[in-house]
């Protein structure tokens, strides 16, 4: 006998053969009873591993890119300062014109104060004179409708006349001309 020649180091023999055609069916089968189970599942799984991988891959390629945007930024500091100086008088200007606004509304607020001011002190002395409360206050209030045009007060006309008589009312079927409408008959349709 030969030393290692009988042995399976020798070469396939055979039933070997025999063997890994057997395990290449077994492996056809398998993966073929797998496609004919799962064979969508499998493709559309591999269509979505595909374009994840894809988004993935130019994000990270994008994100350095947006990383050396920033250095660039850094590198330039006279870009950084004037964009600074811009949002800081950007500010100033808004803080202006908020105090100015402020400034207005507090003159507004003082002007209307001082104003219900003067009508107190014009009705006490009317009081005090023994003129009427109501009189007084409709006289007062008469300047400010002119003053102030945003509110609309109709005014009332003094010769008024009513377009029909006191005696009228559309729901008791007199007094409204010669048409009078009278509901249908209730029941079923005659005929038949």
């Amino acid at each position: 006998m030969e030393l290692g020649g009988g042995g399976p180091a020798a070469g396939p023999g055979p039933g070997q053969a025999a063997l890994g055609r057997g395990g290449l069916e077994f492996v056809q089968h398998t993966v073929g009873s797998l496609l004919s189970s799962y064979g969508w599942y499998i493709l559309l799984a591999g269509v979505a591993v595909y374009l994840l991988v894809q988004k993935i891959s130019q994000g990270l390629a994008a994100r350095p890119s947006s990383q050396r945007g920033g250095a660039d930024a850094a590198v330039e500091p006279d870009v950084v300062v004037r964009r600074q100086e811009a949002l800081a008088a950007a500010r100033l200007r808004m803080q202006e014109e908020l105090n100015a606004q402020a400034e207005r509304y507090k003159e507004r607020q003082r002007q209307l104060e001082e104003e219900k001011r003067r009508q107190k002190i014009a009705m006490w002395e009317s009081m005090q004179e023994g003129k009427s409360y109501k009189g007084n206050l409709k006289l007062n209030q008469q300047p400010e409708v002119e003053s102030g045009a945003s509110s609309a007060v109709p005014k009332s006309k003094p010769n008024k006349k009513p377009l029909r008589g006191g005696g009228y009312n559309p729901l008791s079927g007199e007094g409204g001309g010669t048409c009078s409408w009278r509901p249908g008959r209730r029941g079923p349709s005659a005929g038949g």
